[in-house]
């Protein structure tokens, strides 16, 4: 670890003064940044601890929906009443998504904004472009079994590691954020990237941004719903696939929304809305859900160890079709599958 500036601004503005030079990392819980300074991936000159800004508050939102602010705990908002009785969808998968104890100091923020797990990217004596453009992508012809399959690029194969940040992809959630260009709203579809030719850009935040809070819309789809993470131990570990389902049923039975997000799979949460807009008007069923499986996963690319993962991804996606549309949604604590 290399020696750097601190600042503890109470301020958003003092944060956002704060962080605007280069080489600047915001510090929240702290559960990836400091792994990723332990081990000289991050070397950044100057960290921000933003802990003491006004953003640990859930707030109702006029006309409807829920405002989760960045420093909110991932088990505060996991276990608060609002988002267990309206969003139980993500509740759900930031129950999957670690341990207590993690839970406990990650916040909402920090989890939107974690590193992937790729073992490339955290050996610093191995090539990753993530880490430093332009070296290559260990992974690629390497040890891959955690790997991307869809919307990598030869550049990288890294996936996202965030339970949370599928299912805020499936609810259609927006990403407030502020600069010193001001405040601005960023769907949730567009906050995350693909690798493309610039892996080493995660998101779409410029130098300096801060993510300040997460809104949940007034659709909560609170009925019909599931998170369903098959991963290799049944205790704390990343998702090999995981998906998040929200349906609407019509008074007919009939499919009259649903959103499908896949975790485990992409550099992003990852959701194909054409795929989706094959269930509208249709009865649940195990051909339409096939058929929608194979709409999500073409053009899926396997690189040898992780080519097991395109008939995984095909079988969560109907499975979990299965469970929401059942309303049997998936245990995060019986962790059989349903």
């Amino acid at each position: 670890m290399i020696r750097f500036d601190y600042a503890r601004p109470t301020a958003v503005a003092e944060a956002l003064q704060a962080g605007a030079g280069t080489h600047t990392a915001y510090l929240a819980g702290g559960t990836n940044l400091v792994d990723l300074m332990k081990e000289n991936v991050a070397r950044p000159l100057q960290v921000v601890d933003i802990n003491r800004l006004p953003l640990n508050r859930i707030e109702e939102l006029d006309g409807g929906g829920l405002r989760l602010g960045a420093l909110v705990t991932n088990n505060d908002t996991a276990y608060d009443s609002r988002v267990q009785e309206r969003y139980p969808l993500l509740a759900s998968a930031i129950l999957a998504g670690a341990s207590p104890q993690l839970r406990n100091a990650a916040t909402n923020g920090g989890n939107l904004n974690q590193r992937t797990r790729c073992y490339y990217f955290y050996d610093v004596d191995t090539p990753c472009n993530k880490r430093n453009p332009g070296e290559g992508c260990g992974a690629i012809g390497g040890v891959n079994r955690i790997h991307a399959i869809l919307g990598t690029s030869e550049q990288c194969i890294a996936t996202h590691p965030s339970d949370m940040c599928v299912a805020l992809a499936a609810l259609d959630a927006q990403v407030q954020v502020s600069g010193s260009a001001g405040d601005r709203t960023i769907p949730f579809a567009d906050y995350h990237r693909l690798p493309g030719d610039e892996p080493s850009r995660d998101n779409t935040l410029q130098p300096g941004e801060l993510v300040t809070a997460i809104d949940l819309p007034e659709d909560s789809f609170a009925t019909n719903y599931t998170y369903l993470k098959l991963r290799d131990r049944l205790s704390y570990a990343f998702a090999l696939v995981s998906a998040a389902v929200a349906m609407r049923l019509g008074d007919d039975g009939r499919i009259a929304e649903c959103r499908v997000a896949l975790g485990g799979v992409a550099h992003k949460p990852w959701r194909q809305p054409e795929a989706e807009r094959l269930l509208i008007g249709e009865q649940p069923g195990e051909s339409v859900f096939q058929a929608v499986a194979d709409a999500v996963l073409r053009g899926a690319i396997g690189r040898g160890k992780n080519d097991f993962k395109i008939e995984l991804a095909r079988r969560v996606v109907v499975r979990a079709l299965g469970q929401a549309a059942a309303r049997t949604p998936q245990s995060q604590t019986d962790k059989r599958i349903a």
